[in-house]
């Protein structure tokens, strides 16, 4: 088995009872190959369907998972900043509950991670057209609007597939109650120097439920604290120091202040 460090996973939850089950029976199949420290956490936001008694269900006999309950929903926001602080190991672990990646790449993260001396290795979806037009333009715009504002090289920052060391949640706080905060993780961490790497991966679509990422209330909460949360998120940043990568994995920064690696 490979010694890699401990690891947090945690799965924001919101009327998941179709994925809950499986996305804690993957983990439990990945985790104990990386490491025997791991722990998994489930937020239920206040879910309205079976979640909350299946996760009970999963925990009465899982002692790795620990379920979270928003007795109130929080939308995503509120939901990935409950994950993150209820979070005890070195490495932590986002993704949505419906497993959009495949949870053995998280190896080939951690690797990468290790190789690159990276604190946060955020993830780029290689194929996104069978989430139909429409969702593919959102995003279109989105990302450029976060290149632009933010001064920074990202392909996909709401995709659900982040890996980071403790030390990068310990040193900001986190403010978006919505779906910005994907944004606001990554800026901030490439602000205040820590060295953030991009890898691509293969993406698999939900088959069940509905996702409300592309809904206009949803859209238009994130442009909206964008707006709010922009001078305080956009600071100077350090300067960047290149780093050769294959076509697969790209760096959004690397911290001056890092020791230089040369990849080739």
């Amino acid at each position: 088995m490979a010694t890699y460090p401990s690891i947090s996973l945690f799965f924001p939850a919101w009327n998941e009872e179709d994925y809950v089950e499986r996305a804690v029976t993957r983990a439990l199949d990945v985790l104990p190959r990386l490491t025997d420290d791991f722990e998994i956490i489930i937020v239920n936001d206040a879910s309205t369907d079976r979640t909350q008694e299946i996760c009970e269900g999963l925990a009465a006999r899982i002692p790795q998972l620990r379920v979270i309950t928003h007795p109130v929903n929080l939308k995503l926001g509120g939901a990935m900043r409950t994950g993150l602080s209820a979070s005890t190991k070195d490495v932590i672990v986002y993704s949505d509950v419906d497993l959009p990646w495949d949870l053995r790449e998280l190896e080939r993260a951690l690797h990468l991670m290790e190789y690159l001396e990276a604190d946060m290795i955020c993830a780029f979806r290689f194929d996104r057209t069978s989430e139909g037009p429409k969702r593919i333009l959102y995003s279109f715009v989105y990302n450029l609007l976060i290149r632009s504002l933010f001064d920074i090289n990202i392909k996909d920052v709401n995709f659900s597939f982040k890996v980071m060391h403790r030390r990068v949640l310990e040193s900001m706080e986190l403010k978006s109650l919505g779906s910005f905060i994907d944004a606001e993780l990554v800026v901030k961490a490439i602000r205040k120097g820590f060295r953030v790497f991009q890898m691509g991966v293969d993406y698999f679509p939900r088959t069940r439920g509905v996702s409300t990422l592309a809904s206009p209330s949803v859209i238009l909460k994130m442009v909206r604290e964008l707006a709010q949360l922009y001078p305080e998120t956009r600071s100077p940043a350090p300067p960047v120091k290149p780093v050769r990568l294959p076509p697969s994995v790209a760096p959004l920064h690397s911290s001056g202040s890092a020791r230089r690696r040369n990849h080739g």
